[in-house]
């Protein structure tokens, strides 16, 4: 895990001034990949008591505007958040109980940032969900 002291690094390197919530939210997304806010927000309470649901959520957008954590939404998901960042990784999305994992593109690097016709666009970033179920629930549906 990384130490707080990584996290003040992260923040000084984005700019960013450190603060106790910035630090603790950023130790809570790095400890709780794909974590919703009330998660995050649990987990910073156990580090840091006193911190407001508005200073959680102000350094969940400063942190995600800055670059150093990534907010994702599946549909009909609220929003979660990860550390990992500037990748262009994809997730894969459990249908029943909403289980989240990480999943790197199909083959070598990015190939999902061609695409067939991109409207004159610069392309960046592509956001790929694949659905199913996890094996979990796949076993529990089993007869």
């Amino acid at each position: 895990m990384t130490a707080p002291v990584e996290f003040q690094q992260m923040l000084r390197g984005a700019d960013l001034r450190v603060t106790r919530p910035r630090v603790a939210v950023l130790g809570a997304v790095h400890a709780h990949p794909h974590a919703d806010t009330e998660a995050i927000i649990g987990a910073v309470r156990a580090a840091l008591p006193d911190a407001s649901h508005q200073a959680v959520y102000d350094s969940l957008r400063v942190l995600t505007n800055a670059g150093l954590i990534r907010r994702i939404q599946p549909a009909g998901s609220v929003a979660r958040y990860e550390s990992r960042v500037g990748d262009n990784h994809h997730h894969v999305v459990c249908r029943s109980c909403g289980a989240i994992s990480d999943v790197d593109c199909a083959m070598g690097e990015a190939p999902c940032l061609t695409a067939s016709d991109d409207h004159g666009f610069s392309i960046d970033e592509a956001e790929v969900v694949y659905w199913g179920l996890c094996p979990g629930c796949t076993a529990a549906e089993s007869p």
